[in-house]
């Protein structure tokens, strides 16, 4: 069995069945899985089997087979082979190369891919040094920085013929650069990891694939020209032909350079080629934030392109042109998302109202930008007592996830039940939260709203801090907050409002009633949007693209209260959670705060803490929550909407 449990463990597949992140690797020894960050490759080498339960040996048993059945099934919708570029992807917290929200919905469209048996490829980069870890000294958020070693993650290098590492050759600058790749399995997908800390590269090469995000634009523009060049000539050296390349986000853009070029050296002339390419080609925005676009200057970008550019016979501006709003404005940064765009034959934004306000923001340019709302991974985010509750109540639950017909029967589940799953899971929060902190917080009675994401100054993390007294009140009639969320290392606004929260939960008066999580990660997210009553949601309106860490509460029966932004404005009906504010235009951003805040005060003391405590309305909304949101905010709907647009299912 021991050989069956590590090909297990090696596919990101297990990852897709509710409650085994959770429950079935940490039952084998919940000590050591803790010490291994949750590694059930590390786990298999340090406990030996010998000690495992007879029952732990019959489920993963049952685990092993429902594997291999599922990896003969047949697809589910066929596409085109399709390769799906991204920077980050969040598949587990056993292998940290991600960040937020882009690489949560990166993973989950992996394990949907998967699920429907979509003929898709994935790239992306291996992140020695990953994101960052969070550390709290002194009140303030701190970066630590821990080496993640292939060799011990689920991971295996990518071989060329000859059984040595597969090594493709770049241009970089003047010279080349050597790429090499790590292979992970999630089900039926293969995602390719590039690497440039590899033998013949100098220690500044090496430092390209160390951290996600890291660094000044310099070390961005040669991370992304590795994904986007490297990636397609990886592919290329593994023989693939790609029909669909899915720019996920503007980072992996540059692959439509190396497109082009192939097109061009192929006799074609600039513009036919470049609408060759274009077909071939699918885009994805995700930020309504202008900030949040990639731009690059002309000498940051001519530092890597300079010897790509000159060999392809291209004129100075060529490349840069391509990125530019105005073609030959030589003071404009060629911006990725806008090279993205020009480079699509399809693009959309992730929510109805982020479709809106990217053709807004991009109305200059000559394209038409649609929108697919994001989703979830339906398996992937459910508490193993949501998980329990649908085995019990919902038989096969599993393979009805866009069936909005099966789900009303939510409804028949008795309240009792509803109410004891949300007692279960709120012990459990309380306890972890504890034991995280080492000292006694939270009540394992009172009302549990969460708020854990990305803290951009955007997101408000502190907003419900506006009026202490008011929300002193509020804690004295029974309610309690959980915070958990990074800023970036470089945005000093952002860790400015994590040490607001800080200094907030602190006070006295507040102390016991407000706790803040640090090193927000898969694990503590899982936690969160699984266990906690309410998931509250306050950005400046419109500036969430979609907000899919709501949709994870959503699914596990817990009540989105948040701003009428991403994809809230589509999902809320009035039954399944609450709304903050309206949908106005604010130009005086201390009146929108003001507005939206007493909003939340008088939500939670009138609306939300009664129906609290009236235990048959609480179920009901959980019951509407569960119903309206599953079958819709689910990433199986997501990616049969990207067959049919993008993907030009068949």
């Amino acid at each position: 069995m021991l050989a069956e449990l590590r090909a297990l463990a090696s596919d990101f597949w297990w990852t897709t069945q509710a409650g085994v992140s959770e429950s079935f690797w940490a039952e084998l020894d919940p000590v050591v899985w803790d010490a291994v960050n949750h590694n059930p490759i590390r786990l298999l080498e340090e406990v030996p089997l010998q000690y495992a339960t007879d029952e732990w040996k019959k489920a993963a048993q049952a685990l092993i087979l429902r594997r291999e059945e599922y990896l003969v099934s047949e697809p589910k919708i066929n596409i085109p082979r399709t390769a799906y570029f991204c920077m980050e992807y969040g598949l587990h917290e056993s292998l940290p190369i991600y960040s937020g929200g882009l690489g949560m919905l990166a993973g989950d469209h992996l394990r949907s891919a998967s699920d429907q048996g979509m003929n898709l490829v994935a790239v992306g980069m291996f992140w020695h040094e990953g994101y960052f870890r969070q550390m709290i000294m002194g009140g303030q958020q701190v970066s630590a920085y821990a080496a993640n070693t292939p060799g011990l993650l689920a991971c295996e290098p990518v071989l060329a013929k000859d059984g040595h590492p597969l090594r493709i050759q770049m241009p970089f600058g003047y010279g080349h650069i050597n790429v090499g790749a790590y292979r992970v399995q999630v089900g039926k997908v293969t995602l390719y990891l590039l690497d440039t800390k590899v033998d013949g590269n100098s220690p500044d090469q090496h430092a390209i694939c160390d951290r996600l995000y890291g660094g000044d634009t310099s070390m961005r523009v040669r991370q992304e020209w590795i994904l986007g060049i490297g990636g397609v000539r990886l592919l290329e050296a593994l023989g693939e032909e790609i029909e669909v390349f899915h720019m996920n986000e503007g980072h992996s853009a540059f692959l439509l350079f190396e497109l082009w070029q192939k097109m061009r050296a192929s006799g074609l002339n600039d513009d036919d080629a470049w609408a060759t390419i274009r077909e071939k080609c699918v885009f994805t925005t995700h930020t309504p934030v202008p900030a949040g676009h990639d731009r690059f200057t002309w000498a940051d970008f001519n530092t890597v392109a300079c010897g790509f550019r000159e060999a392809a016979g291209l004129s100075e501006g060529a490349l840069m042109d391509k990125g530019r709003e105005t073609p030959g404005d030589i003071d404009e940064p060629l911006c990725m998302t806008i090279l993205g765009m020009k480079g699509s034959r399809v693009i959309n934004g992730v929510s109805k109202l982020h479709g809106e306000v990217s053709r807004e923001m991009w109305k200059a340019l000559p394209v038409e930008i649609d929108h697919i709302t994001n989703g979830v991974h339906g398996g992937a985010w459910l508490a193993n007592e949501t998980r329990q509750l649908f085995d019990k109540h919902l038989p096969k639950w599993e393979s009805q996830f866009e069936n909005a017909d099966f789900w009303k029967s939510t409804a028949e589940i008795p309240a009792a039940d509803w109410i004891e799953m949300r007692d279960k899971r709120r012990s459990r929060l309380v306890a972890t939260v504890r034991k995280r902190l080492g000292y006694d917080v939270l009540d394992e009675k009172k009302l549990t709203i969460g708020f854990a994401r990305r803290f951009a100054p955007y997101k408000r993390g502190d907003l419900i801090f506006r009026n202490p007294e008011r929300l002193q009140a509020l804690l004295e009639q029974g309610v309690q907050f959980v915070f958990a969320g990074k800023a970036h290392p470089a945005d000093k606004n952002g860790q400015a409002i994590i040490a607001e929260v800080l200094r907030w939960s602190r006070q006295k008066r507040f102390q016991n009633a407000i706790a803040f999580l640090p090193d927000y990660d898969m694990t503590i997210g899982r936690l969160l949007t699984g266990c906690c009553d309410v998931w509250l949601n306050t950005p400046r309106r419109p500036r969430e693209a979609s907000g899919t860490s709501g949709q994870k509460a959503a699914l596990n029966g817990n009540p989105n209260c948040s701003i009428l932004d991403g994809w809230w404005p589509e999902a809320f009906d009035e039954t399944n959670g609450w709304a903050i504010g309206d949908d106005q235009e604010w130009d005086d951003l201390d009146a929108q705060d003001e507005f939206d805040v007493n909003d939340l005060y008088d939500k939670i003391e009138n609306t939300i803490l009664p129906t609290f405590k009236d235990e048959k309305a609480w179920a009901n909304t959980m019951a509407s929550s569960v119903k309206s949101c599953m079958p819709v905010y689910n990433t199986s709907r997501m990616l049969t909407d990207y067959g049919k647009l993008l993907y030009k299912a068949v």
